[in-house]
């Protein structure tokens, strides 16, 4: 068997092995439901569709995300077992996929548990449910850019403390380049160029053009470059720690 297809099963597996996948699921299908239909004002807005509830989304992952990534390598450079892992028949790269595809797995079905929330909406109206699919695809990859960031400064820290304080900020800033107050202040001192040059780096500004409805190549392209930068960042890291 395909050795990645291995480690995938095992990581995937262990994170239903302790109560704590459970706990983040619950967590975060009550914190969607929370922002969704209180202060993201569902009844009140009178249309059917689902923007309060992925309005939150980038902010729900800014947290939860790093939660889950913390783990990915500092607990197994805490333990050591990340010197065994590394003896087993398995490439780097094999191990840095394999263990980044069952977190973000982990992470899709979580979102997939939303769907009675999809169903709410489809009850009380009629909404565009193309719409509301690519918003979930677009949901799916901005996690999946968050947790290759996780991964890598996971990676880099013996402490699940230090790399989710790391993760956030460093997401933090990824969010922050498309927010509008910060674009604002660069539009007043910089060239329209430089302003769309760090709303092109946002998180924000490529997730919000996918839950428009609009499948465009070059946000496809930002997010799975993103992705693929911090897991060759992540690789690097494991294999310059190796030295250590």
């Amino acid at each position: 068997m395909n050795p990645t297809l291995i480690l995938f099963r095992r990581e995937l597996r262990s994170y239903f092995a302790t109560p704590v996948a459970y706990v983040f699921i619950v967590i975060f299908l009550l914190l969607s439901g929370s922002f969704t239909f209180y202060l993201g004002g569902f009844f009140e807005r009178g249309q059917a569709d689902l923007e309060p509830f992925f309005h939150f989304h980038p902010w729900l992952y800014l947290f939860l995300v790093p939660a889950v990534a913390m783990r990915l390598w500092a607990d197994e450079r805490k333990s050591g077992t990340i010197e065994l892992l590394l003896t087993l028949p398995i490439t780097m790269w094999q191990a840095v996929f394999a263990k980044f595809l069952a977190a973000w797995c982990f992470i899709a079905i979580a979102l997939v548990l939303t769907f009675p929330i999809w169903i709410t909406v489809n009850y009380l109206g009629d909404p565009d449910n193309g719409v509301i699919v690519t918003s979930y695809l677009g949901s799916l990859l901005m996690a999946g850019a968050f947790l290759a960031i996780g991964a890598c400064l996971s990676a880099a820290s013996r402490s699940q403390v230090v790399a989710f304080i790391l993760s956030v900020v460093v997401c933090f800033l990824f969010l922050l380049a498309g927010f509008p107050l910060v674009l604002d202040v660069f539009r007043a001192v910089a060239p329209q160029g430089l302003v769309d040059a760090i709303s092109g780096l946002s998180f924000l500004t490529h997730f919000n053009a996918i839950s428009n409805g609009v499948i465009d190549l070059r946000d496809l392209v930002y997010f799975i470059l993103t992705i693929g930068f911090w897991l060759y960042a992540n690789a690097v890291v494991i294999d310059l720690k190796k030295a250590e």
